[in-house]
C-alpha cells in the first residue's frame, strides 16, 4: 500500500565546521550545487509525493532558484534556531494529506533513490524508520579528559543517517513533546526514542555521507564520478 509522503530536506544548517564563505548546500559537486543532487533524489524516488526545503534566510533566493526546477517541490521555508524548531516549519509547510514524513539532511547529496524507497516502505509497516549503516571503526566511551572507560561491543552499534521517516501523527506528537521538554536532539530519531517508541533501521549506502568538512567535499566528488562510469 502506498501512504502519501512528504520528504523534508533540511538545510538550514549554518556549516561551520566547513570554514568556507558560502552554504555546503550550495557548494558546487561535479558542476551542481549540493543541494540539487539532493533533491534530484527525492524527485526520482516514486514514493515521495512532494518535498519541502527548510533553510537559512540568507540561502532562501539561491535555494529557490535551484528548487523551483523540480516538480514535486511543494515549498521553501526558513528554519528556526533549532533542528526540531526547523523541522516543525517544514512539517507545517506539508499539504494537510500528508500521512508520512521522510526527513533529510540537505548536505547527504549522495543518498540513493532506492535507500529512500527501503526506508519509506518500511515505514509503512513500522511507523518509524530510518537508514543507517555498520560501524566499522572500533568506538571508545571516554571521560572528561579522554581516557577511555569503556569498548562497546560493535556489533550492537549503527551508524545513523538520513532520511528518516515517521507517521505523521507520531511525528507531530514527538515534535510537541521535544519542544515542551526543551529536549536537545541530534536527530529526529531521538525525539521518537523519548516517547519510548521503537525506531527501526534499515541498512542503507556507506556511500551515504554529510558534507561536513572540506574533505568530504573530495569523498563526495569521487563518489559522484564513480556513478557516472
Amino acid at each position: 500500500m502506498k501512504f502519501f509522503t512528504s520528504a523534508i530536506i533540511a538545510a538550514s544548517g549554518n556549516s561551520t565546521r566547513m570554514g568556507l564563505e558560502i552554504s555546503k548546500q550550495l557548494i558546487n559537486l561535479c558542476g551542481k550545487p549540493t543541494i540539487e543532487h539532493t533533491l534530484s533524489a527525492f524527485e526520482n524516488c516514486d514514493v515521495i509525493d512532494e518535498i519541502v526545503v527548510v533553510c537559512r534566510e540568507c540561502d532562501m533566493d539561491s535555494i529557490k532558484a535551484i528548487a523551483t526546477k523540480f516538480s514535486k517541490l511543494k515549498a521553501v521555508v526558513t528554519g528556526g534556531d533549532t533542528r526540531d524548531k526547523s523541522v516543525s516549519n517544514g512539517v507545517k509547510a506539508c499539504s494537510d494529506v500528508a500521512q508520512f514524513f521522510a526527513i533529510h539532511d540537505g548536505a547527504r547529496p549522495l543518498v540513493r533513490v532506492d535507500d529512500i524507497t527501503k526506508v519509506v516502505t518500511s515505514a509503512y509497516e513500522n511507523k518509524a524508520c530510518t537508514l543507517g549503516n555498520a560501524v566499522t571503526d572500533t568506538i571508545k566511551v571516554v571521560d572528561d579528559s579522554n581516557t577511555i572507560i569503556a569498548t562497546p561491543d560493535r556489533a550492537t552499534l549503527k551508524a545513523v543517517q538520513t532520511p528518516q521517516v515517521f507517521e505523521r501523527e507520531l511525528y507531530l506528537k514527538a515534535i510537541d513533546n521535544a519542544v515542551t521538554k526543551k529536549l536537545s536532539v541530534t536527530d529526529d530519531c531521538s525525539m521518537v526514542e523519548a516517547l519510548n517508541v521503537d525506531v527501526k533501521i534499515v541498512l542503507g549506502s556507506a556511500e551515504n555521507i554529510k558534507l561536513t568538512t572540506v574533505t568530504d567535499i573530495t569523498f563526495a566528488e569521487a563518489i559522484l564520478k564513480s556513478r557516472e562510469i
